[in-house]
Formats: structure tokens, C-alpha cells, sequence
């Protein structure tokens, strides 16, 4: 028994090698997996499940291959394409997972999360994030015609574009005590994560114990897995583009 956790493709038009990569990862290192998460920022942007791009539709008939191969398919927003709806998922054969949710991964409870609501220290993200996961605010902008949308995220990717480079890193990345507290809140000693591009895995303490927080990498130029087994240590690993 085999799962596998990946996050961060950004998968868009322009980058054609990651998405040959995604394909190539589907058919090789994911082949025969009890189980694969993705746990968010899978598109670099997504508007609307009605838009239907031939990217977007070759990659939902591969999710959906592999499914019917018999591996159980999760999926997770992140904050790139958090509007990701059911219809796609449908078409996928994928299941739209909460963010945070927790998992028993072989005997063991598993914080799974994509990662942006941990980087507190960036205020000015966290009231944009609050605004684009609100139920009313996503309602009112699909409502919107495609062409509005496709300008509105054109916008919102260069004006995201303009701010990160001018913040700290420090800012950008998770902080320290909202991973704890994070962890203590859902009464786990391990967590996946995603978003912050900086694939590690974290020695800490939460509830008093031994803690794990493993972050998965973007496949900017390399594609980043973690590999988990029964009995055995969750095993990060990457392979160039």
C-alpha cells in the first residue's frame, strides 16, 4: 500500500513540461498507489469550472484514468485555484477535500492543509484570503461572464506578482505558532502542507510530544512527492522536470 502527497504544479498553458511531467507521474511513480493528494495550487489559476480549457480537460481525463485504475484521488484548494468546484471534480473522479482536514494515514492522524492560512505574519494576505474563501464573495463572482473572470485573474496574478516581491521572506513563510497551534488544535503529530515552495520536513514539539510538519515542493523545476508506506517513514522526494 502505497500513498502520495503532491501540491504546488501551478499547472498552466505556458508550462507544457510540467504538465507533461504531471502525465508522466501518473503513469510512472503513481501507477497502482492506494492513493493520491493533491493538496492545492494544482492550476496557477482557476475560474470557474464552465471554462473548460483543453488543459483543464486533458488533465481532469487523467485524473479520471487513473481513478478508474483503482486509486482514490483527493483534492484540496489552494489558494491559486480555490474555485475549484464539484463539476470538475466530478469530471475527474476527484474528491474536494476541506481545508485543514485530518486523515488516519495508516495509523496515524494527519493534519493535511494547503498552507497559506498558516503564514500569519502576512496580514495584508490573510484579509485578501478571508475575502476570496467567502461563500458569498465566490458565488457572486462566478456568477460573472467568463471574459470578466479571465481579466479579473489576469489582474489578481499581477498585483499578487507586484507585492510578494517587495515582502520579506520571513513574511511569506508559515509562523512557528500557528503551525502548533494548528496541530494542538486538531490533536495531531504530524503535518502536510503545501504553498510555501520550500520542501522540508520539521523537527518540533505539539502537545507536549515529538512533532513532524513536512512541506511539499512546487514543481517550478523539479516535481517534489512525498511517499508514505505502512510502518514506514514518509519519504520526500523530487526528480528534475
Amino acid at each position: 500500500m502505497t500513498t502520495l502527497f503532491i501540491s504546488d504544479l501551478h499547472l498552466e498553458e505556458s508550462r507544457p513540461d510540467i504538465t507533461e511531467a504531471f502525465l508522466r507521474f501518473l503513469d510512472e511513480t503513481a501507477s497502482g498507489v492506494e492513493k493520491l493528494y493533491i493538496l492545492g495550487d494544482f492550476f496557477e489559476a482557476w475560474i470557474g469550472d464552465d471554462e473548460r480549457t483543453p488543459l483543464q480537460e486533458q488533465v481532469a481525463t487523467a485524473l479520471r484514468k487513473q481513478r478508474d485504475s483503482g486509486t482514490d484521488i483527493f483534492l484540496m484548494h489552494g489558494n491559486r485555484d480555490f474555485l475549484i468546484g464539484q463539476d470538475f471534480c466530478d469530471r475527474a473522479g476527484a474528491t474536494l477535500l476541506d481545508d485543514p482536514t485530518v486523515v488516519d494515514l495508516y495509523g496515524t492522524p494527519t493534519l493535511l492543509m494547503h498552507g497559506d492560512s498558516l503564514c500569519t505574519a502576512d496580514l495584508e494576505y490573510q484579509k485578501f484570503r478571508a475575502n476570496m474563501r467567502n461563500p458569498q464573495w465566490q458565488q457572486m463572482i462566478l456568477q460573472r461572464p467568463l471574459e470578466d473572470r479571465q481579466q479579473m485573474a489576469r489582474q489578481l496574478r499581477e498585483i499578487s506578482m507586484a507585492k510578494n516581491q517587495g515582502k520579506e521572506e520571513t513574511i511569506m513563510d508559515v509562523t512557528p505558532e500557528e503551525v502548533v497551534r494548528a496541530m494542538e488544535a486538531h490533536g495531531v503529530q504530524r503535518l502536510i502542507h503545501g504553498h510555501t515552495h520550500r520542501p522540508a520536513e520539521h523537527q518540533l514539539e505539539a502537545n507536549n510530544q515529538p512533532a513532524k510538519r513536512i512541506v511539499l515542493g512546487d514543481w517550478h523545476t523539479h516535481l517534489w512527492w512525498l511517499t508514505v508506506r505502512p510502518g514506514e517513514e514518509p519519504v520526500l522526494q523530487k526528480q528534475p522536470l
